[in-house]
């Protein structure tokens, strides 16, 4: 990429996507390449408006792309932590922040409906002050408070002093520990979408510009990308991808659970319609042959399993 502009990344974007769209692990190496790209300029242009950085820091991305689990469409879930807390370091953070998330969108990445981008104070903040927050969210316990430390977990530092944030990542697993709160964010993400009705056909949505779609996000992903987290967190694992978790966690079947995962993954490149970020969540049942189908089925039940076994495991030790 010899492009130096938001709309160059933009247009390599058209460029590469097509010959990786189908490749799980290409993909995410693409969706990286861009947002480092982007990253580039937007300190670039900082730079040149304020001069470097006024502290280390380290920019880092959650969610999906924290997990290194993109589709072809994604949205922003970013964040920044920096070491010098002075009024000069956050107004200048708060600033990269704000350009970073005006290049990822004009590169092609949709603004976070939850304001989760590092242009936004709460997600921007020094080192201090997130051990604040986080011990904040841990003493709150609230459903909200505890969904925040779920997604700041997923983190993956992207650019600058990486031991900023595996340092926070740490102190809220000594956090989570201390203040017994694995079982309350176990109960956090109890609820997901049932897949497979009593009969044992696949439920698809019955209404909306997506009739006739599994729902593969809330019937199958959050079950494996749930349980993984919060082994992880048992465990004190700092990997932010489902199968790197996987691979690193103790648990029976743990191949069989990475096989499923994975191929949930493709299944999402090869049969979602992609035309936007919310159609790469929806599975056209009709395409699918009556053995993907119930391939379909075997990861959904698999991820059921997965999650509950993680759940008793948790109650268990208390």
């Amino acid at each position: 990429m010899n492009d130096n502009t938001y709309s160059g990344i933009a247009e390599y974007r058209r460029f590469h996507m097509k010959p990786v769209v189908h490749d799980h692990f290409k993909l995410n190496e693409l969706h990286d390449n861009m947002i480092k790209q982007v990253l580039e300029i937007s300190l670039k242009e900082v730079l040149a408006r304020y001069g470097p950085p006024p502290s280390p820091f380290s920019f880092f991305v959650m969610g999906s792309a924290g997990r290194f689990e993109q589709s072809v469409w994604s949205d922003q879930d970013h964040g920044i932590v920096y070491l010098d807390s002075t009024k000069e370091a956050k107004a200048y953070f708060l600033s990269l922040g704000k350009e970073i998330s005006k290049g990822l969108y004009q590169v092609g990445y949709p603004y976070c409906d939850g304001g989760v981008m590092s242009g936004n104070p709460f997600w921007c903040k020094s080192h201090s002050e997130w051990e604040k927050q986080i011990k904040n969210w841990a003493l709150e316990a609230s459903w909200e408070s505890l969904r925040y430390l779920l997604i700041f977990i997923d983190g993956r530092s992207f650019y600058g002093k990486h031991q900023l944030l595996e340092q926070l990542k740490t102190f809220v697993y000594q956090t989570v520990q201390t203040e017994h709160l694995l079982s309350r964010m176990s109960n956090n993400t109890l609820h997901f979408k049932k897949g497979i009705g009593v009969l044992g056909q696949l439920l698809v949505e019955t209404h909306g510009v997506h009739t006739g779609s599994l729902n593969i996000k809330e019937t199958a992903l959050f079950p494996y990308v749930n349980a993984a987290r919060l082994l992880a967190v048992k465990e004190n694992l700092q990997e932010t991808s489902t199968l790197l978790r996987l691979d690193k966690l103790q648990i029976d079947d743990k191949d069989l659970y990475t096989n499923k995962f994975l191929k949930l993954l493709n299944y999402r490149l090869l049969f979602a319609s992609h035309t936007d970020y919310d159609s790469g969540h929806y599975l056209p049942v009709d395409n699918l042959t009556k053995e993907q189908k119930n391939e379909m089925k075997d990861i959904i039940k698999n991820g059921v399993t997965l999650h509950q076994t993680v759940r008793k495991l948790i109650e268990k030790e208390g």
